[in-house]
Formats: structure tokens, C-alpha cells, sequence
């Protein structure tokens, strides 16, 4: 009888590594595929930045380029104002031209306003995902770790202590792969 005590003990504590293991393993797992995207999500991420500054630089430079027609066109209408009929057709050219480029750098900067909006759009969508990848980063690391330390002490409170934070960490990857809707709006920012 003495020796059934121990070998129920041990296969209680083989249990408990078992579970550990197979738990670290599939934990590791949907943080590797979670690491994947979210590093696909960085890279994105940059890019729209990226663009977003572009644009905001292009659409800088189109306003002085209309700024400067425009007081362009405030001198050749002052000069041309003092001058004889016969002399003002050469400033009517110059007049309409100027007025045609100020027009057009109008439209093009409000394209690019525009753009650079779309493209803080993207950043902030990208940035939701990211946190939820983030968020999945975190906490699976602290189940993991927390795992070690039921393996360590062959505690099964506190392996389901640390399966707390590896589901949830799942769920936010999970949520992060298939694009739901999910987001601890107070965590993320917690941690941001």
C-alpha cells in the first residue's frame, strides 16, 4: 500500500508537467503566428506614416507654391491697374495664368490633405491591431512564465492561475489574426 501513495503522487505531478508542456507548446505557437502578423502590422504601420509625412510635406509645398501665385497675381493686377489698355493684354496673360496655377495648386493641395488623412486613418487602424497583438504578447509571456513556476512548485492552483492570462492572450491574438473588434481600450493605453 506504501507504494501506491507514491505512484499516484508521481503520476499526479507527470499530469501537471504534461499539461505544462502541452500548454507552453500551444502558447508559443499562437505567439510565433501572433509575431509574425504583428511584425507584418509594424511594417505597415511605418509605411502610412511614412506616407501620411510625405503627403503633409507635398501638401506644404503646394500651399506656398499657391501662395506665392497669389501674391503673384495681387502684383501684376496692381501694375497692370496704372497702366494703358494697349500695355494690359500681356498682363492679362500673366494675370490668367497665375490665376490658373493658384486654382490648380488649391485643388491639388486639398488631394493631398485629403490623402494624408486616409492615410492617419490607416496608421490608426494598423495601431488597433498592433495593440491587440501587443496585448497577446504580454500576456501570454506572463502565462508562460507563470507556467514555469507551477511546474516548478507541481502547483495546479497555479496552473490554472496562469492559464488566465494565456487565454486571454489567445483570445487577443486570435481577435488580432481575424480582425475583430475586440480591444481593452483602458489596458491598451495602460500600456502604451
Amino acid at each position: 500500500m506504501d507504494n501506491a501513495l507514491p505512484d499516484a503522487k508521481e503520476a499526479r505531478l507527470s499530469r501537471l508537467n504534461a499539461a505544462v508542456a502541452l500548454s507552453v507548446a500551444l502558447l508559443g505557437t499562437v505567439m510565433g503566428v501572433c509575431k509574425v502578423k504583428d511584425d507584418n502590422i509594424v511594417q505597415a504601420m511605418q509605411q502610412a506614416q511614412a506616407d501620411k509625412i510625405d503627403h503633409w510635406a507635398f501638401y506644404q509645398a503646394r500651399n506656398l507654391r499657391e501662395e506665392v501665385a497669389k501674391s503673384t497675381l495681387v502684383l501684376l493686377r496692381l501694375q497692370a491697374a496704372g497702366r494703358p489698355a494697349a500695355e494690359r493684354a500681356g498682363y492679362d496673360a500673366a494675370i490668367a495664368q497665375y490665376e490658373k496655377l493658384a486654382a490648380d495648386q488649391a485643388q491639388k493641395k486639398e488631394e493631398l490633405r485629403l490623402q494624408a488623412g486616409r492615410d492617419q486613418q490607416q496608421y490608426d487602424a494598423l495601431n488597433y491591431r498592433d495593440d491587440q497583438f501587443d496585448l497577446a504578447d504580454a500576456a501570454i509571456s506572463i502565462a508562460i512564465a507563470a507556467l514555469a513556476v507551477a511546474s516548478l512548485t507541481q502547483a495546479w492552483w497555479l496552473y490554472g492561475v496562469a492559464m488566465i492570462p494565456g487565454l486571454f492572450g489567445t483570445a487577443m491574438g486570435v481577435a488580432g489574426l481575424a480582425g475583430w473588434h475586440l480591444h481593452p481600450q483602458a489596458l491598451a493605453q495602460l500600456l502604451s
